[in-house]
C-alpha cells in the first residue's frame, strides 16, 4: 500500500519504519525541515533500540521516504497516518492544534479518496474534529472527495517500540466503516498473520481505550509507590509484598515495581487529559487525581530521602545515575531525574549526572552550568561525590562493586530509586543505603 505519516517523532518514525519494513510505500512528512535534513542524511534523530538499522535499510530499499512537503505527501498516501505531537495545554487537557492542522493540510491537497488515520493520542471526539476539518477545508475549495477517518491508538513503549508495534498484543481500530475495515486489515495484514488481533469498535471507544489503557498503568505504579510508603512505615520490605501480589494472575508482576514515580511523554499527560475530559462533562475522577498526587510526590521521595541521609545537602556534591525517565532511551520528559537535580541545585548542591543515552538531551535542557558535571561514565559521577542517587534502572548501573563505591562516595550514602541494589548487600559495604519501601 500506499502510506504517509505526518510526524517524524517516536509515533510516526517508528510507524512508518515498520510499515514500510514489511513492504509498503511510506512517505513521512514533517514540517520540522531540520529533523527531515537529517533523516534524509541516514541521521535518526531519537534513540530507540533497533530504529536506526530499520529507517537505513527500507530507506536503501526505496521503501521509506522524508519530505517536509505536504502536498506530496497527501497525494502519495492512500493511507494518511495523523502522528504529529498533543502537547498537554495549560490547563491539562491534550492541544490538538497540530492534529487539526494536518487535517486541513490533508483537505487542502487531498484530489482523489483518502483513508485518514488518527496514531497520535487524542481525546474522545478527535475523529470528528478531523473529520470537520477536512470537510470544511474540502467545501471551501469548492470540491467534493470522498475520504473517512478511523482511530488507531499507538500501543507503543519507549525502549520497546518496535516490538510493540510489530508484534504487539492487539491493533486497535475505531471505525464502523466495512470499507475502512478491509483497507485496515491490508495495511496489518503482515502482522496480523498468527492469530487474529485487530480489534474494530466505535471510533470513540478506541480513542477512549488509549486513554484508560495508560491511566490503568499509571494507575498501578502509583499503588504500588503508595504501599512502598506504607511498607516504610511498618518495617516491611516491600519487595515481598510485591512479589506476593504479583503472583496472583489476577494482578501479575507486570508495572508494580516500586520507584521515584513514572514521567516520560504519555502517562503524566494521557492520565491528565483524561482527567480533564471527566471534569469537562461533570465528573470528577477521584482516582486519576489520587493517581496524579501520588505520582507528583513520589518524585520528592529522592531529594527527601538524600536530605535525611545527609542532613544538610547545601554545599554537597551529589552523583546522579541514570537521567531519562525509563531505561533504552534518551527522553526525559517528566523524569524523576529533574526533579531531583532542579531541589539539588535549589539547596546549593552539585550534580554530577551520568546516563548511557540522555546526556545531550540533558544538555539541550539545562546548557553549561557550573553546578552540572555531566560524567563520562558511571565511575566518573561518582569520583569525589558526597552521596550516589539511582534515577534510572539501566543494567549498568545493576552489576556494581559496592565495596568500591563506598570507597568513591564520601558520605556513603546511597538512595536507591529503582531499589536496584540488596539492602543487607549495601549496608555490609559500609553503604547508607535508603531504597523505596526497603
Amino acid at each position: 500500500m500506499h502510506i504517509s505519516v505526518f510526524g517524524t517523532g517516536y509515533v510516526g518514525l517508528v510507524a512508518g519504519a515498520c510499515l514500510a519494513d514489511v513492504g509498503h510505500q511510506v512517505t513521512c512528512m514533517d514540517v520540522n525541515a531540520e529533523r527531515i535534513a537529517q533523516l534524509n542524511a541516514g541521521e535518526v534523530p531519537i534513540f530507540e533500540p533497533g530504529l536506526s538499522n530499520i529507517v537505513a535499510h527500507n530507506v536503501d530499499a526505496g521503501r521509506l521516504s522524508f519530505t517536509t512537503n505536504a502536498e506530496q505527501a497527501v497525494r502519495d498516501g492512500e493511507l494518511v497516518f495523523i502522528a504529529v505531537g498533543t502537547p498537554p495545554d495549560e490547563d491539562g487537557s491534550a492541544d490538538l492544534r497540530y492534529v487539526l492542522d494536518v487535517a486541513r493540510t490533508i483537505g487542502q491537497h487531498m484530489n482523489d479518496y483518502k483513508l485518514v488515520i488518527d496514531k497520535s493520542t487524542v481525546p474522545v471526539g478527535t475523529a470528528e474534529k478531523v473529520h470537520a476539518a477536512i470537510s470544511e477545508t474540502l467545501a471551501a475549495r469548492g470540491v467534493d472527495v470522498p475520504f473517512d477517518v478511523c482511530s488507531n491508538p499507538e500501543f507503543m513503549k519507549e525502549g520497546a517500540a518496535i516490538e510493540d508495534f510489530t508484534r504487539g498484543a492487539r491493533i486497535i481500530v475505531g471505525t464502523e466503516s466495512e470499507r475502512v475495515k478491509a483497507r485496515m486489515h491490508e495495511c496489518y495484514a503482515p502482522y496480523n498473520r498468527n492469530h487474529e488481533k485487530l480489534m474494530f469498535m466505535s471510533v470513540r471507544a478506541a480513542e477512549l481505550t488509549k486513554y484508560a489503557a495508560n491511566a490503568m498503568l499509571a494507575t498501578k505504579i502509583s499503588f504500588m509507590n503508595e504501599m512502598a510508603n506504607l511498607a516504610e512505615r511498618l518495617d516491611v520490605d516491600i519487595e515481598d509484598v510485591r512479589r506476593g501480589i504479583g503472583s496472583d494472575p489476577r494482578i501479575g508482576y507486570h508495572f508494580i515495581y516500586p520507584g521515584c514515580g513514572y514521567g516520560g511523554s504519555c502517562f503524566p499527560k494521557d492520565v491528565q487529559a483524561l482527567e480533564r475530559i471527566a471534569l469537562q462533562l461533570g465528573y470528577t475522577p477521584a482516582l486519576l487525581n489520587a493517581v496524579e498526587t501520588v505520582n507528583a510526590q513520589q518524585k520528592q521521595t529522592l531529594f527527601t530521602k538524600l536530605q535525611s541521609a545527609l542532613g544538610n545537602v547545601t554545599g554537597k556534591t551529589i552523583a546522579v545515575w541514570g537521567l531519562a525517565f525509563k531505561p533504552d532511551t534518551d527522553d526525559m520528559r517528566e523524569a524523576p531525574s529533574r526533579t531531583l537535580m532542579e531541589a539539588v541545585w535549589q539547596a546549593g548542591a552539585k550534580v554530577q549526572a551520568f546516563d548511557p543515552e540522555a546526556m545531550a538531551e540533558c544538555r539541550r535542557l539545562y546548557g553549561d552550568r557550573d553546578d552540572l558535571l555531566l560524567a563520562g561514565d558511571r565511575i566518573q559521577a561518582v569520583k569525589g561525590a558526597d552521596a550516589l542517587v539511582i534515577c534510572t534502572e539501566w543494567k549498568a548501573f545493576r552489576s556494581v562493586d559496592l565495596e568500591w563505591l563506598a570507597s568513591q562516595l564520601n558520605d556513603k550514602v546511597v538512595i536507591d530509586g529503582r531499589n536496584l541494589f540488596t539492602p543487607s548487600a549495601a549496608q555490609a559495604a559500609g553503604l547508607t543505603y535508603l531504597g523505596v519501601g526497603r
